[in-house]
Order: C-alpha cells, then sequence, then structure tokens
C-alpha cells in the first residue's frame, strides 16, 4: 500500500509547489509503477495544455502550452472524464503523436489519470511504462492519485495566481 505521509508532508512544508509535485510522482511509483511521469492542466475555453511537472524534463520539459486534440482520448478523457489506458505502442500511436518519442524512452504503455476539480478536467496525471504494465489492478489503483493530483493542480492555480498578484 502507497505511503500518502511523503505527500502530506510536502504539501504541508513549504511554499515551493515543486515538492509536492515531486512527492506525487513518487506516490504514483509507488500505487501504479511509472518510467515517465508528467502533470499536464488543459485549458477548456482556449483548448490548450500545459505541461508543469516532468520527471524527464530533457525529453519532456515544462514550458509552453500545445493545442489540445480532437481524438478518442479527448472524447474519453476531457469530455467522459474517465483514465484512458493504452498497453502497446501502437495504441499510443492511435491518439499521440510523439509516440516514436515515448518509445525512445522504453515506455510503450499509458495511463492518462483525469483530475476533475468543480466538474470540470483541470488536468491529467500521465503514467507511461513498459508494454502491458497497466493491469486492471492498477488502472483501479490510479483512482487513488485523483486527491493528491487536485492538491496539485490547486497549488499550480494558486502559484500562479500568487506569482501574478
Amino acid at each position: 500500500m502507497p505511503d500518502y505521509a511523503q505527500f502530506v508532508e510536502a504539501m504541508a512544508k513549504c511554499r515551493q509547489p515543486q515538492a509536492t509535485y515531486e512527492a506525487l510522482w513518487k506516490l504514483a511509483a509507488d500505487t501504479v509503477g511509472v518510467k515517465l511521469f508528467t502533470l499536464m492542466r488543459f485549458d477548456a475555453a482556449s483548448g490548450v495544455a500545459e505541461r508543469f511537472f516532468s520527471n524527464m524534463p530533457n525529453a519532456y520539459p515544462v514550458s509552453g502550452t500545445k493545442p489540445v486534440n480532437t481524438t478518442d482520448w479527448a472524447r474519453q478523457v476531457l469530455e467522459e472524464k474517465q483514465i484512458f489506458v493504452a498497453n502497446d505502442i501502437a495504441g499510443i500511436a492511435e491518439v499521440f503523436y510523439d509516440h516514436e518519442l515515448i518509445q525512445s524512452l522504453g515506455c510503450a504503455s499509458v495511463i492518462n489519470v483525469p483530475v476533475v476539480i468543480g466538474g470540470e478536467v483541470a488536468g491529467t496525471i500521465n503514467c507511461l511504462h513498459e508494454e502491458g504494465f497497466y493491469t486492471q489492478e492498477k488502472i483501479e489503483a490510479a483512482e487513488r492519485l485523483k486527491l493528491p493530483g487536485a492538491a496539485c493542480f490547486l497549488l499550480k492555480e494558486l502559484d500562479q495566481h500568487m506569482g501574478a498578484a
């Protein structure tokens, strides 16, 4: 069973949200397993996505925004608010243009966990691993990432507003 104490401690410790994002990464590793971990937030009004945390910043940097693709993935995750899983590179290639980069990092399965706040998807927790990694048991365990994920997305929002003030 994952230890949430480390996440709670990171969140309570300091004003810098980076420690909380890193604690969520560790919690995800303990909960479902992960090679590549990112946090991506979505702005429904503008239709853009922004990566604000990555455990592999050289391959997946934290910078800028990109348009949200209108795929089955977007329908399932952003509209229906359901977890998305692809357990092979063909499934990933159907919805992600960067599937070659994903594969080059030794990843061929993905689980995207939507974080819903106030009825809207604030963003996703993205975990990637080797082919066939995300079993039904791990998909069910991923549900336990939603609450700490929401805390991270709210911290990001708070940090952005405090920085703008």
